[in-house]
């Protein structure tokens, strides 16, 4: 009796230490300290110094975009379904319009990965980056060099729609487009 104590007061022990030790957290998909093909890093975007500073914040912040950036925003947002990065083919008309605008500049492009409002903030911006990243695969597949493209996962953070329901939810679940000057 008094071993099985013993064993059950070791076992407990090691549990609560193990506990206390923890694993070294991950940085958040999209954010600073994120690197490889694809990635948005400080003052650059596809490698090319942006002018107004394109840098990243925490987790959910939008890159440091002049106002100037911001009106360049001029295409209209691609759509997902609940918990889906395949784009639509409806959808693809979208992406046709970006590559052809892209085609006839030296722009570089920030896509931007969102997400509704349900789920947890890390698996939204785990979704955010996949859909950012299936938009970067079509519109290379349409001929735009993936030197000048970067993505950025805002998971839930920047919702187009605050409300809550069906037709916002479905406005969140989207890709942005971001056109910057080389």
């Amino acid at each position: 009796m008094r071993s099985n104590v013993l064993t059950h007061t070791m076992i407990l022990a090691l549990v609560a230490a193990l506990s206390l030790v923890g694993c070294k957290k991950k940085p958040p998909v999209g954010t600073a300290g994120t690197t490889g093909p694809g990635s948005v890093t400080p003052s650059s975007v596809g490698g090319v110094d942006v002018p107004g500073g394109v840098t990243i914040g925490g987790p959910g912040m939008r890159p440091d975009l002049t106002s100037a950036d911001l009106e360049k925003r001029q295409f209209t947002p691609v759509y997902f379904d609940y918990d889906s990065a395949k784009i639509k083919p409806a959808e693809m008309a979208k992406l046709e319009v970006v590559a052809e605008s892209l085609k006839g500049n030296s722009k570089n492009l920030i896509i931007e990965g969102h997400c509704d409002e349900r789920g947890t903030a890390e698996y939204n911006r785990a979704l955010g980056e996949r859909r950012a990243q299936a938009a970067l695969v079509e519109l290379k597949r349409l001929g735009i060099d993936a030197s000048r493209m970067s993505t950025i996962s805002y998971g839930k953070e920047r919702p187009a729609d605050s409300t809550h329901g069906d037709t916002a939810w479905s406005r969140n679940r989207r890709c942005e487009f971001v056109a910057l000057d080389r």
